[in-house]
């Protein structure tokens, strides 16, 4: 008789994907089920007039040998000692009237790049630079969950961080909008606002930026997709089962117990454990009573104002390959109106550095308009018919905005895809569409789930949205701590 306990875990993304990996090292069965057809959730790409195009990674944190987390991507299959990276040396590029300045992955080069674009600001950018260097300090923790952290733990993070909580101390509650306005250059002001949304607290930005620049935050060669299948491999290799086009409905309780998952098709299926790693607003709008919903989570959800989700209106083109390639250029545009919003710049990242993404000497391109709570829900408001006439209309403004910002593009314009925040709800149940969790703003604390549901025994929450800003990090190291809580909870070693 099999006395092996079972996992069951609720979606195949890369939280989920995780989970089923640790369970299995830690000598459990592991099951995965899936409501689309291929893993990966939002971490994956697809294919248009034979053309890849990528919906994910524009940098990955934890590619830097050593750290914790990219000790659990190569323990989950997504990177390995030898995997490839794209080579690309800045972070990107703001352009405004005619000037441009841009954050390498050098940061003497950058002091030095902006000092010359704006002697006026020397002073703030050499402060930028120092706290920028600072935050290389603030790695993301993925050893094991902090509620089991001990004063060991707490030392060493503390003699590793010694100056980053200088960083938290100057930029932990003050927005990015509000920082860019120490700066005189008006290039500079649109520089510090344009790859995080402008209400996000601006450590978010310094840390973003400090990852890449210490080559902690690589592009894996070969797309999300693939890092999603390698994942997938890992997980079938170790004895893993997944399961496809299985849209779970209810998790179901026994007297105050997880002991199984019914799914859209009416199927049951029982296990000793259950893991969902689905987006929170699906898990206690539809999974689990709202009862269950952590005190904290309900007022992010009922304050939108100061935990905004965000989300984008994207495009994907194919242009002629020699078009900057690998650059991430931010551009002002004549204004675009969605909803109520009105938005001035928008980005072009071109996609030519991977081989993925070329075809016929011609590379992607893609581009993405910020969405915001508001314009969810107007898109949200839209008949069929209307949405459809949007994105088409859309489409034609951006493609034109491109090309007044880059004359050689003109006429060589090929329309790959577009897709909106609904098509994040749809695809991945997303929260208004958004691809990260919470916002983190001066407003709002950030989001810290411990993984535990108050009166259920045997569910353990995983998912980027048990920490906020989510991503992918806080998606693979939810996936093992579900696991680690679960080996506590048996009294067992939770090294895995």
């Amino acid at each position: 008789m099999n006395n092996t306990k079972k996992v069951i875990v609720i979606g195949g993304g890369i939280a989920g994907l995780s989970a089923g990996i640790y369970a299995l090292k830690a000598g459990y069965e592991a099951e995965i089920y899936e409501k689309n057809t291929i893993p990966g959730g939002e971490c994956i790409g697809w294919n248009r007039k034979g053309y890849h195009i990528d919906n994910c990674i524009h940098w990955l944190t934890g590619t830097l040998k050593g750290t914790e987390l990219y000790e659990v991507w190569k323990t989950v299959g997504a990177l390995s000692d030898d995997t490839e990276y794209a080579k690309i040396d800045s972070f990107y590029t703001s352009t405004y009237n005619g000037q441009s300045a841009t954050l390498w992955n050098d940061l003497e080069r950058t002091q030095k790049e902006l000092i010359e674009v704006s002697p006026e600001d020397e002073d703030e950018i050499r402060n930028f630079i120092q706290n920028v260097e600072w935050s290389k300090q603030c790695l993301f923790p993925a050893n094991k969950p902090m509620e089991m952290w001990g004063i060991k733990d707490y030392i060493q993070m503390g003699s590793t961080m010694a100056d980053f909580p200088k960083v938290m101390k100057e930029f932990g509650k003050i927005s990015l909008e509000e920082y860019s306005k120490r700066f005189k250059s008006p290039l500079l002001q649109k520089l510090m606002c344009d790859y995080l949304p402008k209400s996000y607290c601006a450590y978010s930005f310094l840390v973003s930026y400090a990852t890449m620049a210490m080559g902690n935050g690589g592009i894996p060669m070969g797309a999300s997709l693939q890092m999603s299948l390698r994942m997938e491999k890992t997980f079938k290799d170790l004895g893993g089962k997944i399961f496809y086009n299985k849209g779970a409905s209810r998790i179901i309780l026994e007297k105050k117990t997880a002991t199984g998952v019914k799914f859209e098709d009416g199927s049951v299926v029982k296990g000793d454990y259950i893991i969902p790693t689905v987006d929170t607003h699906l898990l206690f709008g539809k999974l689990l009573p709202g009862s269950y919903m952590p005190k904290e989570l309900k007022a992010a959800y009922d304050n939108p104002k100061a935990y905004p989700a965000t989300s984008g209106f994207q495009v994907a083109f194919a242009v002629p390959e020699d078009f900057n390639e690998g650059e991430t250029i931010f551009i002002d545009i004549d204004p675009i109106k969605v909803g109520s919003s009105g938005f001035d710049r928008m980005y072009v990242k071109s996609y030519g550095y991977d081989k993925i993404f070329v075809k016929d000497g011609k590379q992607v391109i893609q581009t993405c308009i910020t969405q915001t709570d508001a314009d969810y829900e107007y898109w949200k408001s839209l008949s069929k018919e209307e949405y459809t006439a949007l994105k088409e209309d859309l489409v034609k403004q951006v493609e034109e905005r491109i090309a007044k910002a880059f004359p050689s593009l003109e006429g060589n314009m090929e329309f790959l895809d577009a897709w909106t925040p609904l098509t994040y709800e749809r695809y991945c149940n997303a929260y208004h569409g958004s691809y990260m969790s919470f916002v983190t703003t001066p407003g709002g604390k950030q989001i810290k789930m411990k993984g535990r549901l108050k009166g259920i025994e045997n569910l353990y929450v995983a998912g980027q949205w048990t920490n906020s800003p989510g991503g992918l990090p806080v998606a693979v190291a939810s996936g093992k701590f579900a696991v680690q809580r679960i080996l506590k909870s048996e009294k067992k070693s939770i090294e895995i």
